[in-house]
């Protein structure tokens, strides 16, 4: 069985023309997702992605303060 893909070719032409925004954006996140997330496996937005990374920056934010406001409302 073969796939259906052609394998990689090195880049060519200058390096200013290369690195483009979009080029760098794209690589930013999937690095981000690959070290600090787990990827959801779905394919997102732009803005989904930010989203996603957000909460999941948040999410142990908020956990820790309902722990400190459970502990405060029991010690009372």
């Amino acid at each position: 069985m073969t796939a259906g893909t052609t394998p990689p070719v090195a880049p060519t032409g200058p390096l200013s023309r290369r690195l483009t925004a979009g080029r760098w954006e794209k690589a930013l996140r999937v690095v981000i997702n690959s070290v600090v997330f787990r990827s959801s496996g779905q394919d997102l937005t732009t803005a989904g992605t930010y989203i996603e990374m957000a909460a999941r920056l948040t999410e142990p934010l908020f956990i820790g303060l309902v722990v400190l406001a459970l502990r405060a409302r029991i010690k009372r």
